[in-house]
């Protein structure tokens, strides 16, 4: 019988008017701090939308809280098993969208979005052959892993889909289009988004990947590489079938390596795979300018390990 961790992740959000964002938003914290969460929740006057880590006590008492409000009774937890906090601190931030798209004209995923696909209905329409899969999320999350065959989104953030989407997808607005991100809150907006622009079919992995993953019938089927999530673990598995592969590559040596870490240089950060023999190699840093930086910090973690070994 397998033993339940003692800590979980809850990853979650809901699109619903709350004219009183700000105040919701400074209680939500409080609640937060005083029962011990730590995480980054987004208030927004159109809902909430938060990856949170705590003991099992402590999740059980947020989600109660949460769903006490009756604008959240039915929200959906996603919930994963951890043996300790996935974030250091607690950050409860009002801002003006729960995803940065910042479109032209707005769209409310509760009128307008795409058809949800259970894990098994997307599988069984990834392998048809008169779809096109989008991945709607950046580029670097792409790269750890994506469904096989999709589009690679060339953007760095939310905000540059509307006009790369404009720029390169136009000759797909008679196909059947599936979209799919990390837990699903990207696409209520963004198959909602190819509507407007004049797309006829459009569908969304409801749930997102992390739902697909756990599915105990598709098992992750079709996915390829890790599942980049935005907390301390970095990625996560998906396809849980003798097919998963490694898809990326070490920046340095080329080879095979899914580890992701950021450039030594604090003014730099950039995110690169990297493996732990070319990390120390390297120095951790993408350039030979990064190494020489005189605030690298893996030079900064090395020296403070000397010195705590008296050396």
């Amino acid at each position: 019988m397998q033993v339940q961790k003692p800590y979980r992740i809850l990853l979650y959000y809901k699109y619903t008017k709350l004219d009183n964002y700000e105040e919701y938003a400074a209680e939500h914290l409080e609640f937060c701090k005083k029962i011990g969460l730590k995480g980054r929740i987004i208030v927004a006057p159109e809902g909430l939308n938060g990856t949170v880590s705590g003991t099992v006590e402590q999740t059980d008492a947020y989600m109660e809280f949460v769903r006490k409000d009756p604008r959240f009774a039915d929200i959906w937890f996603k919930i994963d098993e951890a043996d300790g906090h996935a974030f250091k601190k607690m950050f409860v931030r009002p801002k003006k969208e729960l995803v940065t798209w910042r479109f032209e004209e707005d769209v409310d995923p509760n009128e307008t979005t795409g058809k949800y696909l259970t894990p098994k209905e997307f599988y069984e329409m990834l392998q048809r052959d008169d779809v096109v899969v989008l991945d709607g999320r950046n580029y670097y999350e792409y790269d750890l892993g994506h469904f096989r065959g999709a589009i690679r989104p060339e953007v760095e953030s939310s905000r540059e889909f509307p006009e790369w989407i404009r720029e390169n997808l136009s000759q797909y607005k008679d196909k059947k289009v599936l979209t799919y991100c990390t837990g699903g809150i990207r696409c209520e907006k963004l198959s909602g988004f190819l509507l407007k622009e004049g797309f006829k079919d459009v569908y969304q992995l409801h749930g997102g990947v992390v739902t697909y993953g756990k599915d105990p019938e598709v098992q992750g089927r079709l996915w390829d590489g890790k599942l980049y999530v935005f907390d301390e673990r970095i990625s996560v598995p998906v396809n849980r079938t003798d097919e998963d592969v490694v898809i990326s590559h070490c920046y340095y040596c080329g080879k095979p390596e899914d580890r992701y870490v950021n450039c030594a240089n604090p003014f730099c950060n950039k995110q690169h795979f990297c493996c732990p023999e070319c990390e120390v190699k390297y120095k951790r840093s993408c350039s030979d300018e990064c190494r020489e930086h005189p605030r690298n910090r893996y030079v900064e973690e090395e020296n403070a390990k000397l010195q705590a070994a008296g050396k």
